[in-house]
């Protein structure tokens, strides 16, 4: 399947959850290498890994990057694993959804992961209300680009990524929503509020989390045990 089409700019707001005293980067997904080229002008002296699916955004992301590898990071062997232990930022910009386990990646990250490490990510929002608009229509099809890219496999809302980090070992200590300025939304939210009642949920909430397009958040590891 085609990947979705790489670009050279970056998400400010998930460069702004990466502490800046990082200083061993991996970037899963990297695509051209633009978050790290802007992290390193922050931090010159970091060392950041590049990792994505696909050989030619390596080839672009190897520009910036200190290390490029082309890796399926769902199949990676254990060798991979073991020669990243040392990363203290883990960074998942819009990759989560295209992996096939990503409960299983994050648990591999966690067990390898110092206590002072984080994992900084970027996940669309399966709420969104142009979604809800689309099924409520029968109008779902996937695209080369956006929340409906047709290479991601998994879906998550704020409160299901919320569970998806507490389930692998992490916390979610900050983050907040990407919002941006769409037409045909104030139309929309109103029936989103009015189902929300229908079905006894929390109103405010549900249009609340029906606006964010995307989710960036910053997660530290839970160090209670993970049922």
């Amino acid at each position: 399947m085609k990947q979705t089409p790489v670009h050279d700019s970056y998400n400010p707001d998930l460069l702004s959850l990466i502490p800046l005293k990082t200083s061993a980067l991996i970037d899963v997904g990297c695509g051209g290498g633009g978050l790290v080229r802007e992290f390193k002008k922050l931090n010159p002296s970091a060392h950041c890994v590049g990792v994505d699916i696909d050989p030619k955004y390596v080839e672009l992301a190897e520009r910036y990057c200190d290390r490029c590898m082309t890796l399926d990071i769902d199949n990676a062997a254990e060798s991979f694993w073991q020669s990243v232990g040392d990363r203290d930022c883990w960074i998942f910009g819009d990759a989560l959804e295209h992996f096939k386990d990503p409960w299983a990646v994050l648990r591999k990250v966690r067990s390898i992961l110092p206590e002072h490490g984080c994992v900084v990510a970027c996940l669309p929002n399966a709420q969104h209300w142009s979604l809800q608009a689309k099924l409520n229509v029968g109008e779902f099809r996937y695209q080369d680009s956006g929340l409906l890219d047709r290479t991601h496999l998994r879906w998550f809302t704020r409160k299901t990524m919320i569970e998806l980090f507490q389930q692998t070992g992490f916390v979610v200590k900050t983050g907040k929503p990407r919002i941006f300025n769409e037409p045909n939304r104030e139309q929309v939210l109103p029936y989103i509020q009015a189902l929300a009642k229908a079905l006894g949920a929390n109103a405010e909430e549900v249009v609340r989390d029906s606006i964010a397009l995307q989710y960036v958040v910053r997660a530290i590891p839970n160090r209670s045990p993970v049922g």
